[in-house]
């Protein structure tokens, strides 16, 4: 008992200081080592209840919610990628609070003045800010890009110095590759702004010309018919959120009629709804009879 007592009242000398000092260090960073395992597996199972949460979201709204679904952005692959980003950035975070803490604790027990340390490291610190500014800025953008799911991988965005699909989303870059196949790596704290074209919905616009003589009512009856069909075939009613609506006339010029269809439909498949809207149309008005505006003839210039 009078050992033990000895040595847990801090005695500094003799079997005191040879003893006590490592069973506290050593206490220390078990204690750091346990602590560490425990926020890490908290953060895990954090991060599995909001995957569950994802799929269960997406399973329940499956055959009622496609247009909630579309509109809301709720997509089980990028809500799963947030979380596994967000819980390696909380553990990286955790970890070096934990283990800074409990290093300067076992400096603290082993005599190490904790004061000159601390100030040093703080003109470290201001000058490293001062000197990294651009890299801090860049980690800080990431993390609020990443916890406010602005973009993710396979979204098309603009960036304002690139446009494209995100292939790879960090807290320092993010890579966009453009329709050309170029390969672009924008620093996350020069994005100033973002325009994000796979969020949510997509809208589509389509204006097909008509001759000036033509009927305007036949024309526009003809192109319901071919909106009303796309939308019931498939794959294109899984593409569209809503019926296509035919506008009617944009614009009258000296020699043709311009009307317009407007579709509501999946971000991404804006284009493909497009080009098979302006299919259909152009074989649906040839077929009732409605023409194109008459081009001048084409003439040539002889040579001299």
């Amino acid at each position: 008992m009078a050992f033990v007592h000895f040595v847990t009242n801090g005695d500094r000398s003799g079997w005191g200081l040879l003893l006590g000092t490592p069973i506290t260090i050593a206490g220390i960073v078990i204690g750091a080592m346990v602590l560490r395992w425990l926020v890490h597996r908290a953060i895990r199972r954090a991060v599995e209840v909001m995957e569950t949460r994802a799929r269960e979201r997406t399973v329940a709204t499956r055959r009622a919610g496609r247009v909630i679904r579309q509109a809301a952005g709720l997509d089980t692959e990028r809500r799963k990628q947030r979380a596994a980003t967000t819980g390696s950035l909380l553990r990286s975070v955790s970890t070096l609070v934990i283990y800074g803490i409990a290093a300067m604790m076992v400096m603290a027990e082993l005599g190490v003045p904790l004061a000159p340390l601390l100030a040093s490291a703080g003109v470290g610190g201001v000058a490293l800010g001062f000197g990294a500014q651009s890299l801090v800025r860049d980690f800080l953008s990431g993390i609020f890009m990443i916890m406010e799911d602005q973009y993710g991988v396979g979204d098309v965005i603009d960036t304002g110095q690139a446009i494209g699909t995100v292939e790879e989303v960090t807290l320092r870059i993010t890579r966009v590759r453009d329709a050309d196949g170029v390969v672009w790596y924008v620093r996350n704290g020069e994005i100033l702004r973002i325009g994000n074209k796979s969020q949510g919905w997509a809208t589509t616009t389509v204006d097909l010309p008509i001759a000036y003589d033509q009927s305007v009512e036949k024309a526009l009856s003809t192109l319901r018919e071919v909106t009303e069909l796309v939308d019931d075939e498939s794959p294109w009613k899984e593409k569209l959120l809503e019926t296509p609506v035919v506008a009617g006339v944009e614009s009258v010029t000296g020699g043709s009629v311009t009307l317009r269809i407007i579709a509501k439909c999946v971000p991404g498949e804006q284009y493909a709804v497009s080009r098979e809207i302006r299919e259909r149309a152009k074989v649906a008005l040839d077929a009732a009879g409605i023409a194109a505006p008459h081009l001048p003839p084409y003439t040539t210039v002889p040579p001299n």
